[in-house]
């Protein structure tokens, strides 16, 4: 009976704690569905951080996949407050510059 009462003790307080994380997600003026594809493309961030740095040359396909990551990167990116990825402006910005860099390697191409 102890062990039933401490486990109905738990749930509550982990949905105290998520109903806690909601509230404060929509006091800072936002969806918590913007929220989470801002922690995914967070992910993505950095995935295509490494991938810019390791890669100087890119086969066309590599360069189609590279573009559309970073635009569905920056539409999450868009959705949320500046303060919430300042500490990450230097991998976004670096990201920014091998996407124009693709951007105008593909448009002198055509």
């Amino acid at each position: 009976m102890a062990v039933l009462i401490v486990i109905y003790m738990l749930i509550l307080v982990i949905c105290v704690l998520v109903a806690y994380a909601v509230m404060q997600i929509k006091l800072f003026g936002m969806k918590v569905k913007d929220f989470w594809g801002f922690i995914e493309a967070n992910q993505m961030l950095d995935r295509l951080y490494m991938f810019a740095k390791q890669y100087e040359r890119m086969t066309p396909q590599e360069q189609i996949i590279y573009l559309s990551e970073a635009e569905k990167i920056f539409k999450a990116f868009d959705k949320v407050p500046d303060e919430l990825w300042e500490e990450e402006y230097d991998k976004y910005k670096e990201v920014v510059s091998k996407y124009n860099d693709i951007r105008m390697l593909r448009w002198t191409s055509n």
